[in-house]
């Protein structure tokens, strides 16, 4: 259904949800419209028995695939990516179910992680670059996959291990079983969910999500130094980078926005009339911690730049003196095609703005950014390779003829090249 999980799920829907089986997915649409006929798992019945299918990222050639597809006959349902892999699936000729899955996985490019539901097992797949996380717990006997290691928290499962890029997980009443369908592929990790979209609580990538927000902050401090009395995070995720740039700069942190935890994201809210309300409705000022003061706002990154307008307003209007915006990323100039779902490039502000403009637009005393080359303060210069930073760069490690032909359609521009 459409809505907040506590809503949808209550305690009566629960209980009619039998069977010792099952997979779940809690998603906003990066490819296809969100719409009910989009809700995942995808369920299938056909030929080999009952299938659902549960999908985090994108898939960059599945456009290509759908029409190839489609020429040859097939009825498509939704219009999900996630659909072209039971369309393969179904189609593949190979009798053994692992070297079927194995050449399905071989068609399809750009970011996956995969949930197989059948009768009698449950297959995790990640792509070969390893985009998005995906790991595996235990509970007693049973084997748990999720996104990220809080899911095991929550309900006191063991973290066992991430699930290699390329790598195919089977678990049965046999056991667990491990296969590979892609060597040593270089990685692309996605670095974005360390900046926002990870929960901070999570292990991603075999690191600590606090830690690594907390280093992005403290290095915004060394290199984007500004002369103020408070550092004040936009919540809930520019606090880690917040602290990090307190610590450093030795200004006392201080909580001058409260959120409220019972509304949404407000960057994918799909009308601006509800992302504006959503702002008000999600922040409110604690004035008295602001008046007179000068203020460092610390926030993850600037995509429109409209919420960001919204909330200094606030934060003047709550009497701060001067307002200094610090972002822990680097400015975002291209869309994602791995899986967030960023907007297209004419609405990303840093795309067509240049930093003054941007301060200007937004009304900040001063802005700036985390650079490119401190955002890897984690890392040795040659893992840097290891992860895909394409909405700061435009480097888009994989289906670059495809997304360069979205964004010369989109906007008229040609991809930036190695």
């Amino acid at each position: 259904a459409m809505g907040l999980v506590a809503d949808i799920f209550d305690q009566s829907t629960l209980e009619k949800l039998k069977g010792k089986n099952a997979i779940g997915h809690v998603r906003y649409s990066t490819h296809g419209e969100s719409k009910i006929k989009n809700c995942q798992p995808f369920t299938v019945n056909y030929a080999r028995g009952a299938l659902a299918v549960a999908h985090n990222g994108n898939i960059v050639n599945a456009t290509s695939i759908r029409k190839d597809l489609e020429n040859e006959g097939a009825i498509f349902q939704s219009n999900m990516d996630t659909e072209v892999v039971v369309h393969l699936l179904s189609k593949c000729k190979k009798k053994d179910g692992v070297e079927r899955l194995k050449e399905v996985l071989s068609k399809i490019e750009g970011a996956f992680s995969l949930l197989f539901l059948t009768e009698t097992k449950l297959i995790a797949a990640r792509d070969p670059s390893g985009f998005r996380p995906l790991v595996l717990g235990k509970m007693g006997e049973s084997y748990i996959v999720a996104s990220e290691t809080v899911a095991f928290d929550l309900i006191g499962a063991e973290f066992v291990r991430e699930i290699e890029p390329g790598e195919i997980v089977i678990i049965s009443e046999d056991g667990l079983e491990s296969h590979r369908f892609a060597q040593n592929q270089k990685k692309n990790h996605c670095i974005f969910e360390y900046v926002y979209f990870a929960r901070p609580d999570s292990q991603i990538f075999n690191r600590d999500v606090y830690a690594m927000r907390k280093g992005f902050g403290e290095m915004l401090a060394k290199e984007n130094p500004v002369d103020a009395d408070i550092i004040v995070p936009v919540p809930d995720s520019g606090v880690p980078a917040a602290i990090g740039y307190s610590q450093e700069s030795k200004i006392p942190f201080e909580l001058g926005l409260i959120r409220n935890h019972y509304v949404g994201r407000t960057f994918i809210e799909p009308e601006q009339s509800i992302r504006h309300f959503g702002v008000k409705v999600k922040l409110n000022p604690v004035k008295k911690t602001m008046e007179g003061k000068r203020v460092v706002l610390v926030d993850d990154s600037i995509v429109r730049g409209t919420t960001s307008k919204k909330i200094i307003k606030m934060v003047r209007d709550a009497g701060a003196k001067e307002v200094h915006m610090r972002i822990s990323s680097p400015p975002t100039k291209w869309p994602c095609f791995y899986g967030i779902d960023t907007p297209s490039r004419k609405e990303l502000i840093s795309a067509h703005k240049e930093l003054e403009e941007i301060r200007e637009f937004i009304d900040a005393d001063t802005l700036q950014y985390l650079s490119i080359d401190s955002l890897y303060w984690f890392d040795k210069k040659s893992e840097k390779e290891w992860f895909c930073d394409a909405c700061f760069t435009g480097k888009y490690p994989i289906g670059r003829d495809e997304i360069a032909e979205t964004i010369k359609k989109e906007t008229g521009e040609l991809l930036v090249t190695e």
